[in-house]
């Protein structure tokens, strides 16, 4: 089992940037594919990137480009830096993990972090 606890979010104008971060506990943190959603209000919550046990990186369109995750296995913890941001992006980032080597689908994540909140002002 894992516990994930975000920190970081805040308040950010559009166009600048922001890192979120994710502490994960454990000992196997190498062994867990990790993620990052979002759920803004009154939408459901999507994907936004996942990193393999290897540190492949994955996107969703709407924020490649802009946010590159990234995993420190030694720190057993997991970044998302977002550059760009846009009043869009404005949502609670949940940090996310299961355990695997490959990321293959956003219903594979079944540990889940209180999410930390992001808001882009205009």
């Amino acid at each position: 089992q894992v516990q994930l606890v975000e920190s970081g979010g805040g308040l950010v104008q559009a166009g600048g940037s922001l890192r979120v971060s994710c502490a994960a506990s454990g000992r196997t943190f190498g062994s867990y594919v990790m993620g990052w959603f979002r759920q803004a209000p009154g939408k459901e919550r999507e994907f936004v990137a996942a990193i393999s046990s290897g540190a492949r990186p994955y996107y969703a369109d709407s924020v490649k480009g802009r946010f590159t995750i990234s995993r420190d296995n030694a720190k057993n913890a997991t970044y998302l830096q977002m550059n760009s941001l846009k009043s869009e992006d404005t949502a609670v980032y949940y940090c996310a993990a299961y355990r695997g080597s490959y990321y293959y689908t956003a219903r594979s994540f079944d540990y889940w972090g209180q999410g930390t909140q992001v808001t882009v002002s205009s």
